[in-house]
């Protein structure tokens, strides 16, 4: 493996700055370079891969940087140890954050659209826990990639947070049936099951992920760029546009505050009916 210079313990590198060539912007996101790949790696164990708006926005630029780049034809997203990427850290985000959770959503900072229109082929490969915005990176990479390890969740609606992005997108993908039971519950679902449901596209034993998914990335990348890009395009068609406006609406509401200071004091939201709260946070 070739490494950059933006690993954690550079020096001068950990510092706050803009997104630069591999520098991705944070030291808890890494870009190595495999040959025809760009790999980006989601590294801050400590939160266990809690993603801050800094991070976010360094997989926004991972695919623009990847795209750009002639020397790449694909890009590999992945996390460390058990863990792919939780979603937004709710707890702030410490010496990496920009703003506060909230306000930094309403930037354009977040990855999605842009997995969903990238040039060049983007695939996950999901080592670990995967739920909120780090699932929403999975459902737009090209292709996700999963460990047997692996499992899914969407806790949006615990935190006070209409995600219209999730209702559409797995309308589609899975089915309003399906998709009420994965939100109005927040119940965690299986890498098997995930399978099943057709919300991932293949399931490996844990040893083997990195290997597969690299493969596949490169299969991907033996197609023909341009025929790709309208089959692409047609797909991101179908799966279509959401209430960008109702879900921004939702994040400065009192619920999403209330959900905020629950997860944060970890106990249930005040909404929740008091025989029904439970001990810790949902």
């Amino acid at each position: 493996m070739t490494s950059t210079t933006n690993r954690k313990g550079d020096g001068v590198t950990d510092a706050p700055r803009p997104p630069e060539g591999d520098w991705l912007g944070t030291k808890f996101l890494r870009f190595d370079r495999e040959g025809p790949f760009g790999v980006c790696t989601l590294d801050r164990p400590e939160a266990r891969n809690a993603m801050t708006p800094a991070m976010y926005f360094g997989i926004k630029y991972a695919v623009k940087h990847v795209d750009a780049d002639p020397d790449l034809a694909g890009l590999l997203i992945t996390g460390t140890g058990d863990v792919f990427a939780p979603g937004g850290d709710m707890g702030g985000g410490g010496e990496d954050n920009w703003l506060t959770f909230g306000s930094a959503l309403g930037m354009d900072a977040l990855p999605f659209d842009t997995l969903r229109q990238s040039v060049k082929p983007v695939v996950a490969a999901v080592n670990g826990l995967c739920q909120g915005g780090g699932m929403q990176i999975a459902l737009c990479a090209d292709i996700a990639v999963v460990s047997e390890r692996a499992t899914f969740r969407v806790p949006e609606l615990y935190r006070g947070i209409a995600d219209t992005y999730y209702s559409h997108m797995l309308a589609r993908l899975i089915g309003p049936v399906r998709t009420r039971d994965l939100m109005f519950t927040g119940r965690t679902l299986s890498a098997a099951e995930a399978l099943d449901w057709g919300m991932v596209a293949r399931v490996v034993p844990h040893d083997d992920l990195y290997d597969t998914a690299r493969e596949v990335l490169a299969q991907c990348c033996r197609t023909a760029p341009g025929a790709r890009s309208v089959i692409k395009s047609s797909i991101d068609d179908y799966v279509g546009l959401y209430d960008r406006i109702g879900m921004q609406a939702s994040l400065g509401a009192p619920e999403s505050i209330e959900g905020f200071m629950a997860f944060k004091q970890r106990r249930s939201p005040e909404w929740v009916h008091p025989d029904l709260r439970i001990d810790g946070r949902l």
